[in-house]
């Protein structure tokens, strides 16, 4: 392909063509002897051949060719080419298989090829806890201790092509396109505009010459000419896989796991090398104290007396305490927002002082707002014990210059008006009834609580934090997904994230992972789903995908089934299905936001009960 081709067109008239050779074609053409697991599906291609002297397990990413959409009900389903919760198990069990194989003394390889629009986003899924499998993917892809290459066929989309394509070497067609999300769908998050698909393309540098350059892939794989030639796309393809699976064939597994933490760990970062596990990173761990004033909500919507013609009474001067940070001012439950979005509330009013106290949850029928970083961490650790780390790090310090766009440079202005805190990830040190723990709280008054390159970088240093003062880790996850404006380095910190807590559960310290309203992309994709222990506020909206996106592409919605407390039911469930679930288990229990900090401490003492006295993080 050239070298200045018009992303726009290359990705209607190249990626997106029907035309393109699907995953099944290159496989029959690249290996002859394939045989095809029954755990296949229409969008998931599993199976294995013996080649190149090893034994080669297969996944494969399929859309549909033109013949699979003849029929009314080929066209209806809105799902092609994305896998299930279920496509997500059978993949784990094949890789399951792949090790077995391994430690009977068999030399074993595993190829993925991806091409995807993203993963499955029905409800079905999401009750099935298909956020929680994409986590898991990615952690299995950090730790199979098996050589494994990728190679980006067609498109990749968002975490639905993330859950495996992190292989030790990563290949990308010239002519292929990856990014965090469809450009369709990021045009109309970003400027509220879907037919934007070519500014959403030049935002994400989907390309794989950007990606190799941001370090997504290492090896652009040239394109025959012509979109339908399978014998060129196989012919590439192949002497690539042959070569590069005999080399990682010469390679110590051991050593080939070492080069992903590292890898995972630099994600993002452009400016120094922080890959190197087991160095001292002193200037990361001095601690700051917050010296930052509570204040509401940017989006609540407030009230005087006179705006609600409140009439005062025989217990007026309870309505205003003198002490209040906002004399005078109120709230009334099911008017909260600014932007109209409230659900229906009791319509009680509200003192903001008091509102804010009780956690942005209404006292008289128990309905919650969206609390920012200052609030959850007044919530959930003792008065005036939050130290801060890491406060000043922002996206100059690491961010690949390219995606410092003018756009993203007006909206980062634009959200530190919003905030306190100069990023999406506040992190630090804390107190919990006196317990020390390493905090990590999202703010969602940042950009909605989203992940990109310094928050996957704060949450990798308090992890290393957390190591060196052997520290519990407990965090707070209140996200809308992944930084879209940084386009494929933001989708990325999933993996950055992901590996930091593998590193912290191989020294055995507990990770306590608290979920707040809303987790959804990345955020509940990665770390948020690791946790040695799940919890919930009941409330939160806990999926990958919003409801909002999910009903503006024709998916049915029924979004109760997917807020906490009803997929902590579903939990239970789990146990009666453990081959399916592997080591995912949802969420173990919900409490209101006033109940979270003790809960909390039942589980560090419990893990307290279990480790040596003389462990520092346990002194009071």
């Amino acid at each position: 392909m050239p070298d200045h081709v018009d992303v726009l067109e290359l990705f209607r008239k190249r990626t997106r063509s029907p035309l393109r050779p699907r995953a099944s074609d290159l496989i029959h053409a690249v290996f002859p002897g394939f045989r095809q697991s029954p755990h296949s599906s229409e969008t998931l291609i599993l199976g294995a051949a013996e080649q190149w002297g090893r034994d080669l397990f297969v996944i494969a990413q399929q859309k549909p060719k033109p013949e699979n959409l003849r029929t009314r009900e080929d066209l209806a389903k809105l799902n092609h080419g994305m896998l299930t919760a279920d496509d997500h198990s059978n993949i784990i069990s094949s890789i399951q298989k792949a090790v077995s194989l391994r430690a009977a003394g068999r030399p074993v390889s595993i190829i993925t090829l991806i091409d995807t629009y993203g993963a499955d986003i029905s409800m079905e899924s999401a009750r099935k806890f298909q956020a929680f499998f994409i986590a898991q993917l990615i952690k299995v892809f950090l730790t199979v201790p098996i050589p494994t290459v990728s190679v980006v066929i067609g498109e990749g989309g968002s975490g639905g092509a993330l859950a495996i394509q992190m292989t030790d070497r990563r290949a990308q067609f010239d002519d292929a396109l990856y990014a965090t999300a469809p450009p369709e769908s990021l045009a109309a998050i970003i400027f509220r505009d879907a037919s934007k698909v070519k500014e959403a393309l030049l935002i994400s540098k989907p390309t794989a010459a950007e990606l190799k350059d941001f370090g997504v892939i290492d090896k652009v794989l040239e394109a025959p000419s012509k979109v339908t030639d399978v014998a060129g796309y196989a012919r590439v393809m192949g002497a690539y896989l042959e070569k590069t699976v005999r080399a990682l064939g010469r390679v110590k597994v051991e050593s080939l796991i070492r080069v992903r933490r590292r890898r995972a760990a630099a994600f993002g970062v452009t400016a120094r090398d922080v890959g190197e596990e087991g160095k001292k990173w002193t200037s990361w761990f001095s601690l700051t104290p917050l010296r930052r004033k509570h204040v509401p909500s940017p989006d609540i919507k407030t009230f005087t007396a006179s705006d609600l013609d409140l009439q005062p009474g025989d217990d007026w001067g309870d309505w205003q305490d003198p002490a209040s940070r906002r004399p005078g001012e109120f709230v009334k439950c099911g008017e909260l927002s600014l932007k109209g979005e409230d659900r229906e509330g009791c319509g009680a009013v509200i003192a903001l002082d008091k509102f804010m106290d009780n956690h942005y949850v209404c006292p008289e029928c128990g309905r919650s707002s969206i609390m920012g970083a200052l609030g959850w961490i007044k919530c959930l650790s003792d008065e005036d014990s939050f130290q801060e780390l890491n406060r000043d790090l922002t996206v100059h310090d690491l961010l690949h210059p390219a995606l410092l766009t003018p756009e993203y440079a007006a909206f980062l202005a634009k959200q530190a008006k919003r905030s306190p805190f100069r990023e999406a990830l506040v992190t630090g040190e804390a107190r919990i009834f006196g317990r020390r723990v390493a905090l990590a709280i999202c703010e969602f008054y940042f950009s909605g609580g989203t992940m990109g390159v310094v928050f996957g970088e704060k949450f990798y240093r308090l992890v290393q934090y957390a190591i060196e003062k052997d520290l519990p880790l407990v965090s707070l996850c209140c996200s809308g997904g992944a930084r879209l404006y940084e386009g494929t380095p933001a989708l990325m910190q999933m993996v950055k994230t992901v590996n930091a807590v593998t590193r912290l559960k191989r020294v055995g310290l507990p990770f306590i992972s608290i979920l707040g309203d809303p987790s959804t992309g990345g955020a509940i994709a990665s770390y948020a789903a690791l946790g040695d222990v799940i919890l919930a506020e009941p409330n939160a909206l806990v999926i990958f995908t919003g409801p909002r996106v999910m009903a503006a592409r024709g998916f049915p919605v029924r979004e109760e089934d997917v807020r906490a407390v009803n997929l902590c039911r579903a939990s239970d469930a789990i146990y009666e299905d453990l081959p399916f679930y592997f080591h995912i288990r949802g969420i173990h229990e919900t409490a209101a936001r006033s109940e979270l900090k003790i809960r909390v401490l039942k589980y560090l003492e419990y893990y307290e009960h279990g480790q040596p006295r003389s462990n520092r993080y346990w002194s009071l």
